[in-house]
């Protein structure tokens, strides 16, 4: 079970070939060694070809405490990507002044 920017899905045997951007949540798969694992993940891509499921996050944190895992989402990616999206506001806002004063510039 993954959590995508249009929300949960589950990936079956014989489910087509997809990709998905993953969203901050609780990422849920399992395998024969270890059974079901939840890990907290931050952003990322998850790949499904052939057989194959691939996951590229930039954070993930194991555990098998949902509790604690939510908490982690919460604390570590959620912020982050607060702290990520006013970066980007600040770059915003610098790009467009440089723009508008390279604009006069020309004008003059």
């Amino acid at each position: 079970m993954a959590r995508s920017l249009q929300g949960s899905f589950g990936l079956l045997p014989r489910r087509l070939d997809c990709a998905a951007a993953l969203a901050p949540g609780i990422l849920t798969y399992e395998t024969e060694a270890d059974g079901e694992v939840d890990v907290a993940v931050d952003q990322g891509v998850l790949v499904k070809a052939g057989n194959e499921v691939l996951v590229s996050v930039r954070n993930a944190i194991r555990g098998t405490d949902l509790d604690d895992l939510h908490e982690a989402v919460k604390q570590e990616f959620l912020d982050l990507s607060e702290q990520e999206r006013s970066v980007r506001s600040v770059l915003a806002k610098m790009e467009s002044g440089f723009i508008h004063r390279f604009m006069e510039f020309q004008h003059d």
